[in-house]
């Protein structure tokens, strides 16, 4: 007498569907309970946050120092360009091979035709270029810090300032950058607040880090 073989049970879609979504749940509550503490464990420039309206924060920075390099790219690949040239330089790719801890934000700006240098040179821009800083940990001056390897590579000093800014989540887009720059220029002629310069972009974040987890910023630099 032959039997039929039977073929196991099979879990029921929504069965299927449930542990799914349990599992996603667990993957999200581990990544937000992680990065959020190695985001906090990176170093920033020293502020205080004088005023808040309308989702905009306006911040009273000491002073800083800064590595930047100037680099003739698209904004949405400068920071690309200009990443090894200063992770070179942090990394030990300096009269002697002193290495730093990496520190946030990593800036972007449009360079003007010319760029005035505090110290220790001044140099030319190209239209369309952007100068890209990495800010150097608390302590280190243009003084003291070692001379870099690199001649594309410029130390500076960020004297104290007051800025206004607005931050957001997700990936680089032009369209999200310029979303919130416009909202960030409407909330401040809306409260008669005048800035001058160029926007600056800030980035808080490892590449790896979700689009919603990620810190973006735009400063403008208040009127004195």
């Amino acid at each position: 007498m032959s039997t039929t073989p039977q073929t196991p049970p099979s879990y029921p879609a929504r069965k299927l569907k449930a542990l799914a979504a349990r599992a996603c749940g667990v993957v999200a509550a581990l990544t937000l309970s992680v990065l959020p503490a190695v985001s906090h464990a990176i170093e920033e420039p020293t502020y205080t946050t004088v005023r808040t309206f309308d989702g905009i924060e306006l911040r009273d920075y000491a002073a800083y120092t800064v590595a930047e390099v100037l680099v003739n790219a698209e904004a949405s690949d400068a920071a690309n360009r200009a990443f090894p040239i200063l992770a070179g330089y942090i990394f030990g790719k300096n009269k002697g091979e002193r290495r730093f801890a990496m520190t946030a934000p990593v800036t972007q700006t449009a360079a003007p035709v010319k760029m005035e240098m505090t110290a220790p040179v001044s140099q030319t821009g190209v239209a369309g270029g952007f100068v890209v800083q990495f800010v150097l940990p608390k302590g280190i001056t243009v003084a003291n810090a070692p001379e870099p390897l690199d001649a594309r590579v410029m130390l500076r000093e960020v004297p104290p300032q007051r800025v206004a800014v607005i931050r957001y989540s997700g990936f680089w887009s032009e369209s999200n950058y310029n979303e919130h720059l416009a909202k960030l220029q409407s909330s401040l002629r809306a409260n008669d607040i005048t800035w001058t310069g160029e926007p600056i972009y800030s980035r808080y974040d490892a590449p790896m880090t979700p689009w919603f987890l990620r810190r973006n910023e735009i400063w403008l630099h208040l009127a004195p």
